[in-house]
């Protein structure tokens, strides 16, 4: 079967471990290209070392490499504000995009909560890794009884922390809470990243917080048990850190969120869980990489389906 040729725009963490999981586990995408704008930056010198194209002159040096006439796929591992320039000129040239900045211009992509419903865009965005972690979670609550406040906690690595995740800070909280709302179905949402710099190295853990309408616990537990079932089957490395809590709040004491300017009684349903990463590039503490590479994966694999011969 021939494999559909797709290119990566950022050499970093994520750009770099987004080609090691292509190369290792991909039976649909080739890498045909790496794209960077430091000639010594190690994803560019591992790229040429595996035998794939790369160059250090950016979008403009994967427009002129003649490699990019076949290239069908293109995905952005760089930062919100490069991804906007980078959108435009892809698009001229008629290229699809998968976004893993949180520049969110295509819609957002969660793979288990709406993988199907956005393959025809021409560009989709990954929304964020804490985003990846947690939403599903939201959504898998909200099926069962009405959110009204979502919020999460993601905490990661420093180490794994790269520049264009750095730079990227505001746009991680606006886009994650944003989508908690869009794709998760929670009526407000909040999002707060953590670099930890402990160490040795933290694995990424998540927090998960939903306010939702009464509803019987059991089967929120057992929503949330198969959401987290049907994530593990892409990033093997999800896993609950321990029972999932649910707590009545009742009439007597109403919950205040002051975001919304009101009280409110229900249920609040609390998850904990750990990322543990596949150690493609980065060791296993980074799960923070390997749950938004291998999300960016199976949607372009899905991607590639669809596309016409």
């Amino acid at each position: 079967m021939t494999k559909t040729k797709v290119a990566i725009i950022g050499s970093g963490n994520i750009g770099t471990d987004l080609m090691i999981k292509i190369m290792r586990l991909s039976k649909t995408l080739e890498v045909s290209a790496l794209v960077g704008i430091d000639p010594r930056s190690d994803g560019l010198e591992r790229a040429a070392r595996m035998g794939v194209a790369v160059t250090d002159n950016g979008i403009d040096g994967l427009v002129a490499m003649p490699e990019f006439a076949d290239i069908r796929i293109v995905f952005d591992a760089t930062s919100a504000a490069a991804h906007r320039h980078h959108d435009e000129v892809l698009q001229a040239h008629g290229k699809r995009v998968v976004d893993l900045t949180p520049a969110a211009i295509g819609p957002y992509v969660v793979p288990p909560v709406n993988g199907e419903s956005c393959l025809d865009a021409t560009n989709v965005n990954m929304v964020t890794c804490g985003g990846q972690a947690t939403i599903p979670i939201v959504h898998a609550v909200n099926r069962v009884a009405k959110v009204h406040y979502g919020e999460i906690v993601a905490s990661i690595a420093s180490k794994s922390a790269g520049p264009g995740t750095r730079a990227n800070i505001d746009e991680f909280t606006e886009t994650t809470s944003q989508a908690i709302c869009d794709i998760g179905g929670a009526t407000r949402g909040k999002a707060i990243i953590v670099l930890n710099p402990a160490e040795p190295p933290l694995m990424m853990r998540d927090t998960v917080y939903c306010l939702c309408e009464p509803a019987d616990p059991g089967a929120i537990r057992r929503s949330i048990e198969g959401m987290v079932a049907e994530v593990q089957a892409y990033v093997p490395g999800y896993r609950l850190k321990q029972a999932v809590q649910i707590e009545s709040i009742g009439d007597n004491q109403p919950l205040l969120i002051p975001e919304m300017g009101q009280s409110f009684t229900g249920l609040k349903v609390t998850v904990f869980l750990e990322v543990e990463g596949a150690a493609h590039y980065l060791p296993e503490y980074a799960g923070n990489l390997d749950i938004m590479t291998s999300a960016a994966l199976k949607t372009a694999e899905k991607i590639a389906e669809r596309l016409p011969a």
